[in-house]
C-alpha cells in the first residue's frame, strides 16, 4: 500500500515539476525526459542484472512496443504541454476519463458486454465531455489526446504482456535516437534551453529520467503485493492532486460550467468503481461456494474498478 500511494502521489505530484524545467519548451523537455529515462532504467536493470528478458524479446513485442512508445511520447509531450501553459486541471480530466475509455476499448475490440451501471457511467462520462465542449467553446482536446493515447498504450501493453520496467527500457530506446536528433536541432538552431541556462536546469532536466523512473518501481513493487481492485482505487490519486494543484497552487479558472462538467465524470467514476466492488465480491463469493463449477464467464465477471 505504501509503494501504491507513493507512486501515484508522485504522478499526481508532476504538475509541480515539469514548470521548473523552463524556459525549455514541452519539445525539448519531451526529449529529454526519452533520454535520461533510457539511462535512468538502464542503471536500474544494470543493477539488478536483468537482462535475461531480451531473449524473449520476439519481433511482434519489439512492434507493439514500439508503436506504444509514440503513443507513451505522444502522451507525455501533450501532458508537460497542458501543465507548461496553464491547462493542468483539463490534463487530470483526460486521467479521471482515462477508465470510461478503457471500457469502451473493452466492448468494440474484445465484445465485452456491460453490465448496466457501466452502461451507465459512460453516458454520465459522454454527458460530461459535452457540458466541457460547451464550456470550453472547443473539444476538450487536451483531455481526449490523454485518455485515448494511454488507453491504446494500456492496450498494447497488455498484448506485449512484458513487465513495466522492461518496456520502458524498449520504448526509450525506440525514441532515443529522435529524441537525440531534437536536441541536437536546438542546440544547432540556438532554441535549446540545456546547457544555457545555469547548472540547476541542465541537472532538473536530466533528472527527468529518475523522476519517469521512480514512481514506476515503486507501482510495480506495489501491483505485484496488492490486489487489482486496490490499485484501481489509488490511481484516482493523481488526477485529484493534479486537478487540486491547477485549482489552488497555479490558480486556474473553475467557472460553474466547468464543475458541472467535472461532477458528471466524478459521479461516473464512482457508479463504475461501486459497480466493479461489488461484483468483484459477488463473484468471490460464488467461486468460493462452487469452486468446482464456476464457468469462464463467471470468472470474466471479476471487474477492475479502474483500469
Amino acid at each position: 500500500m505504501i509503494f501504491g500511494v507513493a507512486a501515484y502521489v508522485l504522478w499526481g505530484l508532476f504538475p509541480l515539476y515539469w514548470p521548473l524545467l523552463k524556459p525549455a519548451n514541452a519539445v525539448e523537455i519531451l526529449a529529454h525526459r526519452i533520454m535520461w529515462s533510457l539511462v535512468a532504467v538502464a542503471v536500474i536493470l544494470a543493477a539488478g542484472r536483468n537482462w535475461a528478458w531480451i531473449r524473449t524479446l520476439d519481433r511482434r513485442k519489439a512492434g507493439l512496443l514500439a508503436l506504444a512508445s509514440v503513443l507513451i511520447s505522444a502522451n507525455w509531450g501533450t501532458y508537460i504541454f497542458a501543465v507548461n501553459t496553464g491547462k493542468t486541471i483539463e490534463a487530470s480530466l483526460g486521467y479521471f476519463i482515462n477508465p470510461l475509455i478503457s471500457i469502451l476499448f473493452g466492448v468494440v475490440i474484445f465484445r465485452e458486454r456491460l453490465r448496466p451501471w457501466q452502461w451507465v457511467a459512460v453516458g454520465l462520462g459522454t454527458a460530461a465531455v459535452a457540458v466541457l465542449t460547451v464550456d470550453y467553446g472547443r473539444l476538450p482536446y487536451i483531455a481526449l489526446i490523454l485518455a485515448c493515447s494511454f488507453g491504446v498504450y494500456g492496450l498494447l501493453k497488455k498484448f506485449a504482456s512484458m513487465p513495466s520496467a522492461e518496456t520502458l527500457a524498449v520504448e526509450t530506446a525506440v525514441m532515443f535516437v529522435p529524441a537525440l536528433a531534437v536536441s541536437i536541432v536546438m542546440q544547432a538552431n540556438g532554441t535549446a534551453a540545456f546547457g544555457h541556462h545555469g547548472a540547476g536546469n541542465m541537472a532538473l532536466l536530466a533528472a527527468a529520467g529518475v523522476v519517469t523512473a521512480v514512481p514506476l518501481l515503486l507501482f510495480n513493487a506495489s501491483a505485484v503485493r496488492v490486489p487489482m481492485s486496490t490499485l484501481g482505487l489509488l490511481q484516482y490519486l493523481a488526477p485529484v492532486l493534479q486537478f487540486l494543484i491547477g485549482l489552488l497552487v497555479q490558480h486556474e479558472a473553475m467557472p460553474a460550467s466547468r464543475w458541472a462538467g467535472f461532477f458528471l465524470v466524478w459521479t461516473a467514476l464512482i457508479v463504475l468503481t461501486a459497480d466493479g466492488l461489488v461484483t468483484g465480491r459477488r463473484t468471490r463469493r460464488l467461486a468460493r461456494r462452487a469452486p468446482a463449477s464456476a464457468t469462464p464467464a463467471e470468472s470474466d465477471t471479476v471487474a477492475e474498478p479502474a483500469a
